[in-house]
């Protein structure tokens, strides 16, 4: 197949509308199931990019979760502990593949931005990732390959709507790529860049112990960034992105962003939040936004009569802004990925807030004497990489 025709591009006025390769040659994808439209390939084709990146770079299966052609969650495939799998509702499943979990991590970093989503994995889609995807409001998958028994679930997704793309995993792109804005013609090299434990080599900190498992979530935070739409960081820990960032025009806006979604991973692991008495039958979609809610500054808006008898069984207590910030400082060893310098400390101390404890940026800005210092107040450990990764 040359090319697909698509209903329209990014909005129905915009026709007409199609994929192809712009030297002729064959699609590397294939059409299983539904009708994937502009912006489903535009994440489809970044997300298998960085779940690529992430198999690549850490030996083990990868998902992500994308929206708006920017990453909600990235994830590899470790093993989920009792709390992650009640926090990203799947403790109700039997035993999940490493694949399986690593979807449920992506999913579960940031599941109000994770709705709708489009779903990248490294490795054949197997039944036990399709199950957890059935239960999803999702837009399609793409992956490599899929079971024949994960094939039959999908495909019964969305009245057999659901979207289901088969790619080559040799597929190599030509070196130069293009885009056109106002009629011009962009082109530059592709971003070929992998990144590995090499590019934290340049410890730039008083604290240069920089521990096997967090150069992993380092790496994992800046494969997630080379497919974020900049300016981006992202917060990652325990194989996974927990807080991603993406377009803010400035880094400090782009790191509270990412900090204060990091921070509500960490905090609906709190028993306040575990413990919250859902009605029976509650759809995951309310019950996700009430989490969001409660534990966020407008918790009045989900715990004011005739609004918590919609998802309660009982009016829970106020999670009070003490209650929270004794939660957060519990926090530890949190790694955060920058996609371009810190230009002020204020970033730094901002990260702090949140648990972390590992950095890794480019470097090279005027005031990195300034940034290091911060860091070195709070005992961090920052490399300084040498390289951007902007994607826009």
């Amino acid at each position: 197949m040359k090319d697909l025709a698509l209903k329209y591009g990014c909005n129905p006025n915009q026709k007409p509308s199609r994929i192809f390769v712009s030297d002729g040659s064959d699609l590397p994808i294939e059409v299983l199931n539904g009708r994937p439209g502009y912006i489903n390939f535009m994440d489809a084709l970044n997300g298998w990019q960085l779940v690529r990146d992430l198999k690549a770079a850490t030996g083990l299966p990868a998902a992500t979760s994308f929206k708006h052609v920017s990453p909600a969650g990235a994830a590899v495939g470790l093993p989920l502990t009792d709390v992650l799998k009640k926090i990203y509702f799947v403790d109700d499943m039997e035993e999940l593949s490493p694949l399986a979990c690593a979807y449920a991590r992506a999913r579960g970093a940031d599941r109000m931005s994770s709705f709708g989503d489009f779903i990248s994995l490294s490795d054949t889609c197997d039944a036990s990732t399709a199950k957890i995807i059935k239960r999803e409001v999702s837009d399609g998958v793409i992956a490599p390959d899929y079971t024949d028994e994960a094939l039959e679930i999908l495909k019964a997704k969305k009245n057999g709507n659901y979207n289901v793309i088969k790619i080559d995993p040799e597929f190599v792109p030509q070196q130069l790529e293009h885009k056109e804005v106002f009629g011009i013609t962009f082109e530059q090299g592709r971003n070929e860049l992998a990144i590995n434990n090499d590019i934290l080599a340049n410890v730039v900190t008083q604290n240069k112990d920089i521990p096997d498992s967090a150069k992993r979530d380092l790496v994992i935070s800046l494969i997630t960034l080379k497919y974020t739409q900049s300016n981006s960081v992202c917060y990652a820990y325990d194989g996974q992105a927990i807080g991603v960032g993406a377009g803010q025009q400035s880094r400090v806006h782009c790191v509270r962003l990412a900090g204060n979604k990091a921070d509500n991973w960490l905090l609906r692991q709190c028993p306040k939040v575990l413990e919250l008495p859902f009605v029976d039958n509650i759809r995951r979609a309310d019950r996700d936004n009430a989490i969001d809610v409660y534990i966020g500054d407008e918790y009045m808006d989900v715990l004011a009569d005739g609004a918590w008898q919609k998802v309660f069984k009982e009016r829970p207590e106020v999670f009070t802004a003490e209650e929270k910030r004794a939660w957060l400082d519990q926090a530890e060893n949190i790694a955060l990925g920058s996609d371009a310098f810190f230009p002020f400390s204020d970033n730094i101390e901002r990260a702090k807030k949140s648990g972390v404890k590992y950095i890794a940026e480019p470097g090279g800005s005027v005031r990195d004497d300034a940034v290091i210092e911060c860091c070195d107040k709070y005992g961090m450990a920052m490399a300084f990489t040498g390289i951007r990764l902007f994607h826009h």
